[in-house]
């Protein structure tokens, strides 16, 4: 039997155990609720309707009412009522003659309200409903202790044969685990210390023993590898080459001091030489004549620098008349000194991916969604022109349900129009497309215009606006509407997850030579780890859903806008104190404007 299997049954095992437990709790419990539920609802609202029928009587008798033979009619009233809720609530035996004989009795009354033995016999009448039900009472308690008892009786066997079984289950199940594996591991320790003869050997035949039979191979391999010689060590050498020959992607090899080691032949092809030529070369010497091999090695330059993820584009390489792209990885070798934990570097590979056809299907993609989005553009719009239509009081008045469904389709089709304008911009920054209309801009005027944008909407869950904008500020070359539409972004953001009557801070500042935009908010936050994805396309931080909050492209094309405009974009926050977005402009010198 696989462990799987027996993991499996022994988890089913200890869950039937709680399910059995809690099934039988649950029984029991139901049992007493309704037990007490029935003393409540057929036996104390009884009592309740008899008694207020007494405070009524005694309205109805005094001596003032009886003398003057005009009863009190809110008194009657409460009679009446308590007496048609009592001839609803008939559960006992013999209740309704009782009832029946009160509503009798209090019929005659009402056509002499001034006979007092009436009055005492109608009262006389009421004592047997609130006997029986009293009875009924004491009856149905017995009942529900005595299921309390058998409940208990039963649970207290079960959980005593439960806990004996599961107790034996869990002082054996764990040894059947731990003692194979403290086995390996110092089967593994041997191994460590170059001890080749260990051998394993469990008498199972679940996947222990498959593992001390694969121990054991890998054990004989050791044992085989620290006895080869020369002959085999070249032989896996001239392997090793044939892989990477047979690699489609371009490999090129280099060593600690940047010469160059080998290059496969899709390598050869792109750099447009041969093998001979490169092996041995030093590569720098090789790029002084070879553009692409330059463009491969200066991250290995002293001078070079790595570049950021948002820095890292395609290589365009033209190969035999035809555009092709590439993606460039570079691994750093490394080996442990001897002796030492110490790493050495003694190499560098770089690898050259064709991604032409991911290329050419993105670019197939963000065409579609350009067309897509466009197309869609007319037919929501024309929706929205027939819902004003709809609204016009010469066309006909609507009801109040005809009403609440137009404002959702008016929502919807805002919310259509909105995701559809953001894949536009969206496709316009993916092929190069987006047009920016760069001018001297005072800081200001961008944090006004965004703020008069989003106004009403912070009015609404009376939300303050905080504005810190220092007098001397620079003016920065930047795109008015673009850069606007990343402010409104941000504080549109700050909004949704903002308490009520909270404080939103929008402040400019200048940081050498540019100018630093921010929007603080004091919300729930949001968790370091999604910090470095909220950026990208389509990401929305789990468990900040508030309703329909858009396709999770705004912070995406904020990113492209700001990139744009040769600026920096980020994002500070810390769960449980709110979050700060903020992004930079290059400022524009007094001088050069």
């Amino acid at each position: 039997m696989r462990i799987k299997t027996k993991i499996s049954l022994g988890l089913i095992f200890l869950f039937s155990v709680i399910l059995l437990v809690g099934g039988l709790g649950s029984y029991y419990l139901r049992q007493l609720a309704n037990d007490a539920r029935a003393i409540l609802k057929d036996n104390y609202e009884s009592l309740q309707y008899a008694r207020n029928m007494m405070q009524a009587l005694d309205e109805l008798s005094a001596p003032d009412r009886i003398a003057n033979r005009v009863p009190d009619e809110a008194a009657l009233a409460l009679f009446a009522k308590n007496l048609s809720d009592q001839e609803s609530n008939v559960t006992e035996a013999g209740e309704e003659q009782v009832t029946a004989a009160v509503r009798a009795q209090f019929n005659e009354w009402r056509k002499n309200p001034s006979d007092r033995l009436r009055i005492q016999s109608l009262r006389a009448k009421l004592y047997p409903i609130t006997d029986l039900n009293m009875q009924a009472i004491v009856r149905k308690s017995n009942e529900a202790e005595a299921t309390a008892d058998q409940a208990l009786l039963y649970l207290a066997i079960v959980v005593g044969v439960c806990f004996l079984i599961t107790f034996t289950f869990i002082f054996n199940f764990p040894g059947y685990i731990a003692n194979p594996i403290q086995t390996l591991t110092a089967g593994i320790q041997e191994i460590a210390d170059r001890n080749y003869d260990q051998r394993l050997s469990f008498e199972s035949n679940d996947e222990f023993g498959e593992l001390a039979e694969a121990f054991n191979t890998m054990a004989q391999k050791l044992d085989e590898y620290e006895h080869s010689n020369l002959a085999k060590i070249l032989f896996e050498k001239r392997r090793i080459e044939t892989i990477i020959n047979q690699m489609q992607d371009a490999v090129i090899g280099l060593n600690e001091k940047k010469t160059l080691l080998f290059a496969n032949p899709v390598a050869t092809r792109l750099l447009a030489t041969t093998e001979k030529e490169l092996v041995g070369k030093y590569a720098p010497d090789v790029a002084l004549t070879n553009d692409l091999m330059r463009n491969l090695i200066q991250e290995l330059m002293p001078d070079g620098r790595r570049p950021d993820k948002q820095e890292i584009h395609p290589l365009k390489i033209v190969e035999e008349g035809r555009e092709s792209y590439f993606s460039k990885d570079i691994f750093e070798v490394n080996s442990k000194r001897p002796n030492s934990e110490a790493q050495l570097l003694i190499g560098y590979v770089i690898i050259l991916k064709n991604i032409t056809q991911f290329k050419e299907l993105d670019v197939a993609k963000t065409n579609f969604i350009a067309t897509i989005s466009h197309e869609l553009k007319t037919p929501i719009s024309s929706i929205k022109m027939s819902l004003q239509l709809l609204e016009d009081q010469r066309v006909g008045e609507l009801n109040t349900e005809q009403h609440r469904l137009i404002e959702n389709i008016k929502d919807d089709s805002r919310r259509l129009l909105t995701i559809t304008g953001e894949l536009l911009d969206l496709a316009q920054v993916e092929t190069g497309n987006i047009q920016l209309n760069f001018q001297p801009t005072p800081p200001g005027e961008i944090m006004e215009y965004a703020g008069e944008a989003v106004r009403f909407q912070a009015e609404q869950k009376r939300i303050a606006l905080q504005i810190r904008l220092p007098d001397d500020l620079p003016r920065v070359s930047a795109d008015l509407e673009k850069t606007a539409w990343v402010m409104v972004n941000f504080l549109s953001n700050a909004i949704r997850y903002s308490p009520e009557q909270a404080t939103i801070v929008v402040e400019a500042r200048q940081t050498g030579p540019f100018v630093e935009f921010s929007v603080r908010d004091f919300g729930r936050g949001i968790e370091e780890k999604y910090l470095g994805k909220i950026f990208d396309r389509y990401f929305q931080v789990p468990g900040n859903g508030n309703g329909k909050t858009g396709t999770g492209l705004g912070l995406a094309i904020s990113k492209e806008f700001i990139a744009a405009h040769s600026g920096r974009i980020w994002a500070e926050s810390e769960p449980g104190t709110g979050s700060r977005f903020c992004f930079t402009l290059p400022q524009i010198s007094e001088q050069a404007s």
